[in-house]
């Protein structure tokens, strides 16, 4: 029997970093650090895919309530961890699927080979695999950031500061470290993400409230594209 997907709330803002460094403090003295953290932070690189019709971007831009996106996310730079990802949006919910990948399987879709997808178990390889041969999937931008998440084990809330958002001028090189990349945010500012899956907590609550807070639908994937299309004109 196929399992019912659970969708997750999710809340974004634009913080300043003086309020960051407010709620960050607050949040300290009841949530944890998540327990994959190295030094505070971890660097995450996201190449977002999109099909012949732009419909991730164009869906997000008309503000249609139920989308999806596939992106190949990896952690630090490196290759020991990579997931093939889909994100499904109803409004203020989220789920998300994944599916590990090697480094070989990565540059295979990277390159436009997306058979071996057909070989695979996972629904989201199945999935992924249809869009492209229906729709042609293709590499669309890539997403860089600097996260710092905390976790709370009630209600499952996921709390993460997500800093210096750069986009980058090219949709190829998801392992090159050089690659050139441009910051998509006013300078100072960063987003926080407020993720839970039954309900937030009232201490958790209290502890986000900010003056200067702004509530946003912002996609990190819109931002970056934008800002590159700035750039180079596609």
């Amino acid at each position: 029997m196929k399992s019912k997907a659970i969708f997750r709330h999710e809340l974004k803002y634009f913080v300043s970093e003086a309020e960051k460094e407010l709620i960050a403090r607050r949040l300290s003295a009841v949530m944890q650090k998540d327990m994959h953290v190295k030094d505070g932070t971890y660097f995450i690189r996201s190449l977002y895919f999109d099909d012949r019709k732009a419909s991730a971007y164009e869906e997000k831009m008309a503000g249609t309530n139920e989308r999806k996106k596939y992106r190949i996310r990896i952690y630090n730079g490196e290759d020991n961890v990579i997931r093939l990802e889909c994100k499904r949006k109803e409004g203020q919910y989220i789920n998300k699927t994944s599916a590990m990948l090697t480094r070989e399987e990565t540059d295979k879709l990277i390159a436009g080979d997306f058979s071996f997808l057909r070989d695979r178990e996972e629904q989201v390889c199945k999935d992924f695999y249809l869009e492209y041969v229906l729709n042609g999937m293709k590499p669309a931008v890539i997403v860089d950031y600097d996260r710092e998440p905390y976790v709370y084990e009630y209600g499952d809330v996921r709390i993460t500061f997500d800093m210096h958002v750069r986009g980058g001028m090219f949709e190829e090189g998801l392992f090159d470290k050089r690659l050139p990349v441009i910051e998509v945010l006013e300078p100072g500012q960063l987003i926080m993400e407020v993720k839970f899956t039954e309900y937030l907590p009232s201490v958790i609550k209290d502890l986000l409230q900010v003056d200067e807070s702004i509530y946003t639908a912002a996609s990190k994937y819109v931002l970056c594209l934008e800002k590159r299309k700035e750039y180079v004109g596609d």
